[in-house]
């Protein structure tokens, strides 16, 4: 007896939607042998990552502010990947928006007014896009692998920006120590409520759902990015160009990362420093996938996400438990996201080892050599 994959005669709906669900219950079962293994409660851990953090109102805002970089840049994604176009280095987009933002405030600290913000933003968005481009510029003109040259570019961004707030852009009142200088008050992003970690990135977070849904919902480009995505040389008889389709996903999905980026320094670390992400740009690839490459699937799957983060830092101070292992949940997440995504396009049959040799065997044993056919 064994296993097989038979092709199905169409996509399974009823998988579309139970295979994120799949993918939850066995990440939740497998992270709880995890925790048995290296020693801890499973149940408490469990505890601790998913009901703690949602106990208390002020860690609901921080639920949001994680969420916040996760979701903008997995919307930008989604358009990128639906129209076949693998933008994986979000991260350093993510990055190089951070970079453009800031130039407002370490270099023009003194400026003060209403217009401080809007020009970060939309410095972000033109960093993150122009980043972008690199990748979308390799691919249209020398035909180069378009997730080799933006992964690699993360890692450029990452040295880029270390050098910056090591060198050039380091506090000279700042003891030496490898920061900007402390963003103005009128640079930095104030809080939704009170004195709370919500800032008003989410309000980008939730626009970007909004208006992406439209994009791809109720108008041609976005019909465009869906034939091109499915259908290349349909969209080719169509009229639509797939080289712009690169630079469209690119640019879009590089913009929304470089706004997360500044909004994210902007609204909660208020400084540019060596470290400024735990790995939104990698990890809003699993919300993307885990959120059908759908808007409002993004959002639940985005504050899921933003839910292992705040969930590991509260394992860590409760347990002990390294930080790594929030990488590992993640990893295993996305891991089982593409597995049951199987399910959509094969079904599983159990085959009897013996029926399926003897089908193979009776062919053959009617074979005749050549020679004797002569």
């Amino acid at each position: 007896m064994r296993l097989e994959l038979k092709k199905r005669p169409e996509h399974s709906k009823a998988m579309a939607i139970a295979s994120p669900l799949i993918a939850i219950a066995l990440t939740v079962a497998f992270g709880a042998i995890l925790f048995a293994v290296l020693g801890y409660d499973p149940l408490k851990a469990l505890y601790s990552y998913f009901i703690e953090p949602l106990t208390e109102a002020w860690s609901l805002e921080e639920l949001a502010s994680k969420a916040t970089p996760l979701v903008l840049i997995a919307v930008g994604l989604s358009v990128a990947f639906l129209s076949n176009t693998w933008n994986i280095g979000a991260e350093g987009q993510y990055t190089m928006g951070a970079i453009f933002g800031s130039i407002i405030p370490v270099y023009f600290w003194q400026w003060d007014g209403w217009m401080v913000l809007p020009a970060m933003m939309i410095m972000g968005m033109i960093g993150g896009a122009l980043y972008g481009a690199i990748p979308a510029f390799l691919k249209t003109r020398f035909g180069t692998n378009e997730i080799l040259t933006s992964l690699m570019l993360v890692y450029v961004a990452g040295f880029f920006l270390d050098w910056l707030v090591r060198g050039p852009w380091r506090d000279p009142g700042g003891y030496n120590f490898p920061e900007t200088r402390d963003f103005s008050e009128a640079a930095i992003l104030p809080p939704m409520f009170g004195n709370g970690a919500m800032h008003w990135g989410a309000v980008f977070a939730l626009v970007a759902v909004v208006v992406v849904a439209f994009l791809l919902g109720g108008t041609l480009k976005g019909f465009e990015v869906k034939v091109l995505g499915q259908a290349e040389r349909a969209g080719a008889f169509a009229g639509f160009s797939r080289k712009k389709m690169v630079y469209f996903g690119f640019l879009l999905s590089g913009a929304f990362s470089g706004l997360a980026g500044i909004a994210t320094v902007s609204g909660t670390v208020q400084q540019l420093q060596p470290s400024i992400s735990p790995g939104y740009g990698f990890t809003a690839i699993i919300v993307a996938f885990l959120g059908r490459l759908n808007p409002v699937g993004i959002l639940i799957a985005g504050l899921m996400l933003a839910l292992t983060y705040l969930g590991g830092e509260s394992a860590q101070v409760t347990m002990g438990i390294s930080d790594k292992v929030v990488r590992v949940f993640q990893g295993m997440l996305l891991f089982f996201v593409l597995a049951c995504d199987t399910l959509i396009l094969y079904r599983i049959s159990l085959v009897s080892g013996r029926s399926s040799a003897g089908k193979d065997d009776a062919p053959r044993e009617n074979l005749v050599p050549a020679e004797e056919a002569v």
